[in-house]
């Protein structure tokens, strides 16, 4: 059964807790709270938790059989067991799997009756819902896709963390904390734990005090500059191309991301072309939202173009084409920006 994450958060406000679980996606910061919530609210204050909670790791599949074992066995001195299963997943193609095959009849049965005693939750790292064990984790199981934060709930959650911490900060200075940390949970939860540290005794952050502590993330920035460039915002890339810059991001390493998206776009737009299903471009080449529909609309010569333009701004950087050191390459990442959010 696959429910959202607010539904899921219904059930377990008025403690309606399932025999089995399936938490999967993106977002792995909200999945593991979800897995540590529902253990914690799974035993109370008298239980003996250390013989009751048991977590087995699937990066050897065969503990599968100890889990499921333990799953059937009665809780000692508790009302309780809650056995995890981790490092699942169903991949694509079953040479990736770390949930087997071998054990289909074994989950099946186990789902079909499972222990009323146990909570047994599967915590997936990649969960492909067109074989088999995926269908059965989703149908037999109470499923949750953890799928990233759209742009509305991650302000949100971010405003109710640090409103949590009691600290004051505007609704702008918010967005420049995301803009800055990106859209991974456990990044941006230390940040804000940092900076409503650093805002005391007052408990006010200041967009100053967010620039001083808070450094662009490598792999987050470029895939931000880049969704940037293909919307076409040349001022925003210009701004966070200096910002990375000054953060001592490495120029070369950033010609080198900024080639692999726009490869990720070329890819993209070349299934999309052939008949694709979106949700399977998106599972196989990560480009989403406004990037897919930018991969979609573009010319297979304006994708190539672009990655002509990187290659081109390497080669510059690498010749001292245009001027040698750090502010040649600066001078090449600004050129080749304006550029590319002309496409």
């Amino acid at each position: 059964m696959l429910l959202t994450k607010d539904q899921l958060k219904d059930r377990l406000r008025i403690r309606e807790i399932a025999p089995a679980y399936t938490f999967f996606g993106d977002e792995s910061y909200l999945r593991d709270a979800a897995v540590r919530y529902i253990t914690d609210l799974s035993f109370g204050d008298g239980d003996f938790r250390d013989f009751n909670e048991t977590e087995f790791s699937l990066d050897n599949p065969e503990n599968l059989k100890a889990a499921l074992a333990a799953a059937e066995q009665l809780p000692m001195m508790a009302s309780r067991r809650v056995i995890r299963i981790t490092d699942v997943r169903v991949a694509v193609t079953a040479n990736r799997d770390t949930l087997k095959e071998d054990f289909l009849e074994a989950i099946t049965a186990y789902l079909e009756r499972p222990a009323e005693t146990s909570v047994l939750i599967f915590v997936a790292d990649e969960l492909n819902g067109n074989r088999k064990l995926g269908k059965l984790l989703k149908e037999k199981t109470t499923c949750v896709d953890f799928s990233r934060l759209d742009e509305d709930d991650l302000r949100k959650w971010a405003a109710d963390r640090f409103k949590e911490r009691h600290a004051i900060i505007e609704p702008e200075v918010v967005d420049q904390v995301i803009e800055l940390a990106g859209n991974d949970l456990h990044r941006l939860a230390n940040e804000i734990e940092k900076l409503s540290a650093a805002s005391l005794p007052e408990g006010r952050i200041t967009a100053d005090l967010v620039t001083s502590l808070v450094p662009y993330t490598r792999e987050f920035s470029n895939f931000l500059l880049a969704d940037e460039l293909v919307a076409g915002r040349k001022l925003n890339a210009l701004r966070m191309l200096k910002k990375m810059l000054d953060d001592g991001a490495d120029p070369l390493a950033m010609l080198g991301m900024l080639a692999w998206n726009y490869r990720r776009l070329l890819i993209a737009h070349g299934m999309l072309a052939q008949g694709e299903p979106r949700h399977r471009v998106e599972q196989l080449t990560r480009v989403r939202g406004s990037a897919l529909a930018f991969a979609g609309r573009a010319g297979t010569g304006t994708l190539a173009g672009a990655i002509d333009k990187i290659a081109r701004a390497d080669i510059a950087i690498k010749t001292s084409a245009g001027g040698s050191g750090p502010a040649g390459a600066r001078l090449q990442l600004e050129m080749l920006v304006c550029e590319l959010s002309l496409i």
